[in-house]
């Protein structure tokens, strides 16, 4: 797990995100699960272990759920739709995120 986020700041994508500030806080849950957050400020995209102090958007999810997710295996909409992906703050954020880094 600690491993797809250390690698998230790598598949970001600046083009997609012109004009996007925001602090994104990750929590998952089970095996290897942890919280992280991804700052995306001026095109440019850092990942921290942790909680953020106020973040923008909030994603909480199982860790085998994140894998999939982040394989194709499922999207987020259908993990959304079904509840195992919960989704706090900006939701229009939340629509963008995945145009903003490569899988």
């Amino acid at each position: 797990m600690k491993e797809t986020f250390e690698a998230m700041a790598g598949r970001f994508r600046a083009d997609k995100a012109a004009g996007t500030n925001a602090t994104i806080q990750y929590d998952v849950s089970g095996d290897g699960g942890g919280t992280w957050h991804a700052v995306i400020k001026d095109g440019t995209c850092t990942v921290n272990p942790g909680a953020a102090t106020s973040p923008t958007l909030t994603l909480q999810v199982a860790g085998q759920d994140w894998l999939d997710m982040l394989s194709g295996k499922q999207s987020g909409q259908m993990l959304f739709m079904s509840g195992k992906l919960k989704i706090k703050g900006d939701m229009g954020l939340a629509m963008k995120l995945g145009s903003m880094f490569q899988m």
